[in-house]
């Protein structure tokens, strides 16, 4: 099955003008910056802003693909001697670039061999998760949160969504309009437990969506602190924990199918199940390597935890099993396994390998070379002294809340990825204008740039279930609004208190 963006008319206006406004918007914020006087700012900072200004407005209005926007960011920043190609060019060879492509290929390899279909009606067959219209939401959101921490929110959404359509004809059949609960508001509150559940699954584990390895990319190059697979998930998951249970109350307390029984769903999953039939050569080799990874990813912090991170085994492990050369020695397992030896057949071939998403490892490289940059031309501190006038944020939690509405903002308008890219540069750079940590701001930039729940065009999630006609755009708006807000208190609370209690504050 497949799925496209479904826009209303006025949308489709709307993002019409908005990417010609591109056109004419961006080169005019280059030719300003570039030949503004801005105060102190020297040759070389002062060209970057101007590139910088125009991959941004790019980025914001779309009008040419985002990963298009990196690399020409990029390649000015040569031709206008902002630094050397091989300065320009070394963050899309970052060891990060490496999580991306290997982790791509491991969720392709798991949507490819249907393990993440057999995961999910495995945990959906349990009986007490189908006995009510409250429980059977509750177990869809938890399914589609655990799936996202390792697949794309996209890719589980749009694996998610026929079984959610499925499930609900199912209870059309043997329930109709009379089995004690409004059967539209339920309909429509299991498309948004769908879509939100994969955008708040993703925050979990560095490689659920990417802003988390674009957060940790920066963070690692513009802070210099290095956050581990494992560390990652003793922050995120908490929050995730809490943001779910938040989701739950939202879309699932609704007295209109909260008390409700059903019978005979569990006839329908029984059916679904025995479809999958045995487990298959490929879905075993791929839930291997997917094993392998998560084990190798854990290892070194497990080593550390038992042994201490002095000690030459937890050094040794560190240095040698990163995630991103573990993620594509993972992947490359895909590639040696056999389905079948007598027909040459292998667990992943290039030609479906080739379907990952080279457009996000690009746009990653090039917000990794602009963030760089900006720092090394002394853009970064420029930027953070002005900003840090104009908003007069000074302590760390003020700054981190700004960071967080910013991203959580900026992500209604234009993909994640991009609005990470954006962000959390600028936050490092505020904080370390006003000369407090940098790591709580860029925190809460990374996770509230996961969030976008008010519009279609917000996420891929939110266009997949629109698109289904059984969400109003009234109700994602409505719905959208409490969450974001809800959202924002739960990240900045959040990072608040487990930066402190992790010693990273």
């Amino acid at each position: 099955m497949t799925f496209r963006e479904v826009l209303s008319p006025g949308e489709e206006r709307f993002e019409r003008r908005r990417k010609a406004l591109g056109y004419f918007l961006a080169p005019l914020v280059f030719i300003v910056l570039y030949f503004a006087p801005l105060g102190t700012l020297a040759d070389r900072p002062q060209k970057l802003a101007a590139v910088l200004g125009l991959v941004i407005v790019f980025w914001l209005t779309e009008t040419i693909p985002l990963a298009v926007a990196a690399i020409l960011g990029a390649v000015l920043n040569v031709l206008l001697g902002v630094a050397p190609a091989r300065e320009v060019f070394a963050p899309f060879a970052h060891p990060l670039v490496f999580l991306f492509i290997g982790s791509f290929i491991l969720a392709e390899a798991i949507t490819q061999h249907g393990l993440d279909r057999r995961f999910a009606f495995t945990i959906f067959s349990i009986r007490f998760l189908q006995k009510s219209p409250a429980r059977v939401l509750f177990a869809f959101g938890l399914i589609v949160a655990v799936v996202s921490m390792w697949i794309s929110n996209t890719a589980s959404t749009a694996m998610m969504l026929p079984i959610a359509l499925g499930v609900l004809a199912a209870m059309k059949d043997l329930h109709g309009d009379s089995g004690g609960y409004d059967f539209n508001k339920f309909s429509t509150a299991m498309m948004l437990m769908v879509a939100y559940g994969a955008s708040v699954g993703g925050i979990a584990t560095p490689i659920g969506t990417p802003p988390n390895v674009i957060g940790l990319g920066m963070i690692n190059e513009l802070i210099g602190v290095r956050i581990t697979f494992y560390e990652w998930m003793v922050f995120a998951l908490p929050i995730t924990a809490v943001m779910f249970i938040f989701l739950f109350i939202t879309l699932g307390s609704g007295r209109a199918f909260k008390r409700a029984r059903l019978i005979g769903i569990d006839a329908f999953m029984e059916k679904a199940r025995n479809d999958l039939g045995p487990w298959k050569r490929g879905e075993i080799n791929t839930a291997f390597c997917f094993a392998v990874a998560v084990f190798l990813w854990i290892l070194p912090s497990i080593a550390g935890l038992a042994l201490g991170k002095e000690a030459e085994l937890a050094k040794l492990l560190t240095e040698r099993l990163n995630t991103g050369v573990v993620a594509v020695f993972a992947a490359t397992l895909l590639f040696l396994m056999p389905v079948s030896f007598k027909k040459a057949e292998f667990t992943m071939g290039w030609r479906r390998a080739s379907r990952i998403d080279w457009g996000t490892i690009l746009l990653f490289g090039g917000g990794l070379s602009l963030g760089s940059l900006m720092f090394s031309t002394g853009l970064a501190d420029f930027m953070g002294k002005a900003l840090t006038g104009a908003t007069g944020a000074s302590s760390l939690w003020g700054i981190t809340a700004i960071g967080t509405a910013l991203a959580i903002i900026l992500s209604e308008t234009t993909s994640n990825t991009a609005s990470a890219n954006m962000i959390i540069p600028v936050m490092i750079a505020i904080a370390q204008g006003a000369g407090v940590s940098a790591l709580p701001p860029a925190l809460g930039a990374t996770l509230g740039a996961s969030f976008g729940f008010m519009l279609p065009v917000s996420t891929p999630p939110n266009a997949i279930v629109y698109g289904s006609g059984l969400v109003p755009i009234l109700s994602m708006v409505r719905k959208g609004v409490i969450f974001d807000i809800g959202g924002f208190f739960i990240i900045v609370f959040g990072v608040m208190g487990l930066t402190t209690l992790l010693g990273w504050a």
